[in-house]
């Protein structure tokens, strides 16, 4: 199925990119951007095509008969995808405000809630209990998964290859993870999860020869949102379905609540600060500013490309923090995660101001490339366009 979908996402995002262009559907270059050639955007539709071709496919193969036969899921999570990557879709091509962006967010995560994908049970760390969610509390957690989700995922599409390349890490760490527990008899093989996780996986691979740097295209909302429902969807199926004990592995009983954290920490983490940051500033979470994590890299002098491989690196750290463990039944495998992370940290920090060319610019980087001075008002990406522009800052070419 990761075959399928990246294969699919890879030759669909060639038309994309021909039908992006011929509408005139671009980012255009400009002193306050990081690239240098107009380039087109909604690369989300491939990756969108990606998902429909790999779940029609599974659905014809014997061995994953069990996920289709008799459950809402698959066809729900199509419908939810179809939701949210028309919403991302319209944003894209026209602006689409905050609220009501939000509003198809919460109605693709309705979908899901709908269809069986939800939090059904909560496991609290430390105290050994399990929480069973009433309706009402399953329903408010599914929305607020799937909003928080899709928008970490879009917070961290602001470098080229950023966003593809940590959502596969993180859906190859949570497709090993989840296989485990269908092995040990925790999920059950009708479970959605992996199936899911090893779709993500695909289309990301698809789509990464396109937009590694220098980008040939732009995922767009389209693309980020439909990455983070896909990804709130495998972990809530993985996570909040069962409610019971993994198999006498201590450590399997706390991972649930801690894994998806640490597998998807970086565009979690972002997102946290983004919310500290613009509620300190008494801004709203609409209004954007230039102090994302990547950001932050490119203003230590890191290139684009150094800083998206920074940042892979720590996601790949992290995952590996606790999948090791639970692949193995061993608790040691922090140390040498330890000893990585150091290296990476440093790397980081102490580099030596002023390689990263670009980044030492005012207004270097911004969201999907675009930069900002802070001049103006700002919109969602961050960017002040002084002529008609969607939500990226991004202005029409005629």
């Amino acid at each position: 199925m990761a075959v399928v979908a990246a294969v699919t996402t890879f030759a669909a995002t060639f038309a994309v990119r021909v039908l992006a262009r011929r509408f005139s559907i671009i980012v255009v270059p400009d002193e306050r951007r990081v690239h240098e050639r107009p380039t087109p955007t909604v690369g989300g539709a491939a990756m969108f095509v990606g998902l429909l071709a790999a779940m029609a496919t599974a659905s014809q193969l014997k061995g994953l008969r069990p996920v289709f036969r008799g459950s809402s899921e698959p066809i729900g999570l199509v419908v939810a995808a179809t939701v949210i990557f028309a919403v991302g879709m319209f944003d894209d091509l026209r602006e689409m405000s905050p609220p009501a962006k939000m509003s198809g967010q919460v109605l693709s995560g309705t979908v899901l809630y709908f269809a069986g994908i939800s939090m059904l049970f909560f496991k609290v760390p430390l105290l050994g209990t399990t929480l069973s969610l009433s309706p009402a509390l399953v329903a408010v957690m599914t929305v607020v998964w799937v909003v928080g989700m899709a928008n970490a995922v879009n917070f961290i599409d602001g470098l080229d290859g950023l966003a593809a390349g940590i959502v596969a890490i993180a859906s190859l760490a949570f497709f090993l993870y989840s296989h485990q527990l269908v092995k040990i008899g925790t999920v059950t093989p009708e479970n959605s999860g992996p199936l899911i996780a090893v779709v993500v996986l695909g289309m990301c691979i698809g789509f990464l020869p396109h937009n590694f740097h220098p980008a040939k295209i732009f995922m767009g909302d389209a693309g980020a949102m439909l990455l983070g429902l896909l990804m709130a969807a495998t972990t809530m199926s993985v996570v909040g379905q069962t409610g019971n004990g993994f198999s006498g592995r201590t450590y399997f009983f706390y991972a649930p609540i801690f894994i998806p954290f640490f597998i998807l920490g970086i565009p979690m983490l972002d997102t946290a600060f983004a919310i500290v940051r613009r509620a300190g500033r008494r801004t709203g979470m609409a209004t954007a500013d230039k102090n994302h994590l990547h950001h932050r890299l490119m203003r230590l002098g890191h290139g684009q490309t150094r800083s998206v491989l920074i940042l892979w690196t720590w996601t790949a750290l992290l995952s590996g923090l606790v999948l090791v463990p639970a692949l193995t039944n061993h608790n040691s495998a922090f140390i040498p995660a330890a000893i990585l992370g150091l290296g990476v940290a440093l790397y980081t920090l102490f580099t030596p101001r002023g390689r990263g060319g670009v980044a030492n610019r005012p207004g270097a980087a911004d969201d999907d490339g675009a930069g900002g001075d802070g001049a103006g008002p700002a919109d969602v990406k961050g960017a002040a366009p002084s002529g008609p522009a969607d939500l990226h800052g991004r202005s029409r070419v005629p």
